[in-house]
């Protein structure tokens, strides 16, 4: 699989991307806080997010393309690249001006994979949720406070994810937790 795949309206992808350089993209609390409402400005009209984890260098989005009828089959990708442009674009240029710096926060290519079935998509939810624990930010997915993995833990708070839809493949949320507290090979996820 590329990280360089197409986008299509109604398909399942995991995106990601990385601090351009050895730069942090998050600094303190309030840069993820802003950051994830640039997500719902440009991200959720076009696309169901299941999951996210933003760590202080680079970030990881699960998400659905929406079945956008308004667009043409052979402008979808453009698009929905042009909505990451944005979204990306609007958070970095209100990072540099903030922290007085020049030139590209994020590396030039947003990385994205087509989920193509259900064992890949659990996977890839459990390396999202998982990513400060194998960073060594955290011991446990619950500790790390930048990521989705809280609020499928609290389904009585109102959220924009779509958990319904993950919880589906899950008989019960202490199933959710198990799974998550497991271990998994992500040797065949292959980043780059």
């Amino acid at each position: 699989m590329s990280s360089k795949e197409s986008f299509e309206c109604g398909y399942v992808y995991h995106v990601y991307t990385h601090g351009n350089g050895k730069d942090l993209i998050f600094r303190e609390t309030e840069n993820y806080r802003y950051f994830l409402d640039k997500l719902l400005k440009y991200i959720i009209p076009i696309a169901e997010i299941y999951a996210y984890c933003l760590m202080p260098n680079h970030f990881h989005l699960l998400l659905r393309f929406k079945n956008l009828d308004s667009i043409l089959d052979e402008d979808q990708h453009k698009y929905l690249m042009k909505s990451f442009g944005n979204f990306l674009n609007s958070y970095a240029k209100a990072f540099n001006k903030k922290y007085d710096r020049k030139g590209a926060l994020f590396l030039n290519a947003v990385k994205r994979k087509k989920i193509s079935d259900e064992k890949y998509l659990l996977k890839v939810l459990h390396y999202i949720h998982n990513n400060p624990v194998n960073h060594g930010f955290v011991n446990k997915a619950d500790q790390w406070e930048h990521s989705s993995y809280n609020s499928y833990l609290h389904p009585e708070k109102k959220s924009k994810l779509n958990r319904m839809e993950i919880m589906g493949y899950f008989d019960s949320l202490e199933v959710f937790k198990n799974y998550h507290r497991s271990d998994i090979e992500y040797d065949f996820l292959n980043f780059e």
